[in-house]
C-alpha cells in the first residue's frame, strides 16, 4: 500500500528550544482515514500545523509520497498535494460559496470546473447555493465549505483540525458523516479531534498523542475497546459510547 504521508521523529514547537511535539511518528496510507486523539495540550493540532508548514520542525521529517516536505511553506504544500482545514476562520465570510471554492484553486484556476463538480457531487446542497454568502451559513455548513475548498486542488491528503469543534451535536454528527464521505470518495484523511469516541468510530486507524508523542496506535475499533485508552483518554462517557458503537457494528 502506498504511504501518502509520514512523520518521523517529529520535534516541533512555536518557540525555539520549547518543543510541543517530542518525537511523533505517524503515517497515512493511500485511502486511509486516520484519527489523532489525546488530552488537551498533547500536540494534536501542532502535529497538523507542523506538517502544513505553520509550526517550525526542529528535528525529524515530514514525507509526502516519500519526498521530504519538512518546513516547506503552506502555498508550496498545497501545490504538492496537501490540503488543510483549520479549526477556526476557515472560510471567507464576505465571499460566496462559489468564490470560496475558486479561492481553493487560485494556484491553478483551470481545475475549477472539474473540481467543483467533484465537491458538489459530494455535497449537492452546495451546488444549489453557490451564490450564497459564506458568512450567512451555519457553523456546520461553513465547515462543509471549508473542506470543499481544501479539496479544490485535488490533494493527496487532507488535514482536518477539530472539524466538529463548537458545533451542536446534530451538526457534529453531520460533520463526521461528511468526513467519512470525503474519505469514501478516495481522499486520504488525517483528522485531529477532541470528540475522541466519535472520531474513532469512523477511522481506519488512530493515534493517541500524549506529551507530544504517539502513546498508542491501532485500528479505530481496537482503540475504542482498549481499557487503557478508555480509562485515560475516553472516560466513562467514552466507554459507554465505545460499547454502543461496537455493538452497533456487530
Amino acid at each position: 500500500m502506498t504511504r501518502v504521508l509520514e512523520t518521523k521523529g517529529l520535534i516541533a514547537g512555536y518557540i525555539p528550544g520549547v518543543s510541543i511535539l517530542n518525537g511523533a511518528d505517524t503515517y497515512v496510507d493511500q485511502g486511509e482515514l486516520v484519527g489523532i486523539i489525546g488530552p488537551n495540550g498533547a500536540g494534536k493540532s501542532t502535529l497538523l500545523k507542523a506538517v502544513f508548514g505553520l509550526v517550525r520542525v526542529f528535528e525529524g521529517s515530514v514525507l509526502l509520497n516519500g519526498e521530504d516536505i519538512t518546513n516547506l511553506k503552506a502555498d508550496r504544500l498545497v501545490q504538492r498535494g496537501v490540503g488543510f482545514v483549520p479549526q477556526t476562520e476557515n472560510v471567507f465570510q464576505a465571499l460566496t460559496i462559489e468564490e470560496n471554492l475558486r479561492m481553493g484553486c487560485y494556484q491553478d484556476p483551470q481545475r475549477y470546473a472539474s473540481r467543483v463538480d467533484f465537491v458538489t457531487d459530494l455535497f449537492p446542497e452546495l451546488g444549489k447555493r453557490l451564490r450564497q454568502r459564506a458568512g450567512s451559513l451555519s457553523g456546520g455548513e461553513r465547515q462543509m465549505v471549508a473542506m470543499s475548498r481544501a479539496l479544490m486542488m485535488d490533494p493527496a491528503v487532507l488535514l482536518l483540525d477539530e472539524p466538529s469543534a463548537g458545533l451542536s451535536p446534530v451538526r457534529q454528527d453531520e460533520t463526521f458523516v461528511n468526513v467519512a464521505r470525503i474519505n469514501a470518495a478516495g481522499v486520504s484523511v488525517m483528522i485531529v479531534e477532541q470528540n475522541a469516541s466519535r472520531c474513532l468510530q469512523i477511522c481506519d486507524r488512530g493515534y493517541v498523542l500524549d506529551q507530544g508523542r504517539d502513546a498508542y496506535m491501532g485500528t479505530g475499533r481496537d482503540l475504542l475497546n482498549d481499557p487503557k485508552v478508555i480509562q485515560l483518554y475516553l472516560g466513562t462517557l467514552g466507554a459507554d459510547t465505545a460499547e454502543a458503537a461496537l455493538g452497533h457494528r456487530d
